[in-house]
């Protein structure tokens, strides 16, 4: 039987509860999972000062339910197990995971992932700012896993982005920014200055519209890759929505970032 949290009370100020992992309660009773500390903006509180606690910890599964958009820090550094949000989920979600699943059936707040390592998220709704991103002043951002954002995000997704795949349905600006490898698939719209600074990896924009290039990328070619076709397949099993037309598109091919050696790939659907 799942652990459920149901949130009791709303409060304007952040509630934080970094730690609150299926790992680190698989072995714990109810009332010890109910002492937990989490933080209220900088003040140290039991768990179940916010959560109602029920159900069994020990098959390794969370759901939180309620309006979580003010909780912050859902499932940061899990390693194993499963977690579902039933509702909004705030800032930081999934940050620095290596393992497990976050399945989350509405919105997502800014940096869903950030320095994620490994495991998935899936977000059935929106989500931020810098998901899969690098933290300020760290050299890497995401460096393994999977990111599926079913709809729009914000600005400079996958910044420092080192391995891994980030699926968004539309984007804003700085798509892959400073990116060092890994996979950006946007779906539907995206702003403007994607790969600045991009070093390797590649960015598929498989919209209706292509978005401005940057002067530094140049065109190589016109032509239908092979592993796109297959990596796009692969997302749509995961439950991820698309067109079946996306699957045979055709794509023009830009190099760049040239003012950093030009060896990243932008992927723009004819």
């Amino acid at each position: 039987m799942t652990v459920r949290l149901v949130l009791k009370t709303r409060s304007k100020i952040p509630v934080e509860v970094e730690g609150v992992t299926p790992e680190a309660v698989r072995d714990k009773r109810l009332a010890e999972i109910e002492q937990l500390s989490i933080f209220h903006g900088n003040t140290k509180v039991p768990l179940a000062e916010f959560f109602d606690v029920t159900g069994d910890p020990a098959d390794g599964r969370m759901e939180w339910e309620g309006d979580l958009s003010g909780v912050h820090w859902i499932g940061a550094g899990m390693s194993g197990g499963a977690s579902h949000v039933v509702g909004n989920a705030g800032r930081h979600l999934g940050s620095e995971m290596s393992g497990g699943e976050i399945q989350v059936d509405g919105d997502a707040g800014d940096w869903v992932g950030g320095e994620m390592h490994g495991g998935l998220i899936q977000i059935r709704g929106r989500a931020g700012h810098l998901i899969g991103a690098a933290y300020r002043g760290s050299a890497r951002g995401m460096t393994g896993g999977t990111i599926l954002v079913h709809g729009e995000v914000g600005n400079e997704i996958g910044h420092s982005m080192r391995r891994g795949l980030l699926a968004v349905g539309s984007a804003g600006d700085l798509a892959g920014f400073n990116m060092l490898a890994g996979t950006i698939l946007v779906f539907g719209s995206a702003g403007i200055r994607h790969g600045a600074g991009m070093r390797r990896g590649t960015i598929a924009f498989l919209g209706s519209e292509s978005p401005p290039i940057l002067p530094s990328f140049r065109r190589a070619c016109r032509y239908q890759p092979e592993i796109m076709a297959l990596l796009l397949r692969h997302v749509r099993r995961g439950g991820f929505p698309m067109a079946d037309d996306v699957l045979n598109a055709e794509f023009d091919l830009y190099n760049g970032d040239l003012i950093e050696g030009g060896r990243g790939e932008l992927l723009v659907r004819c």
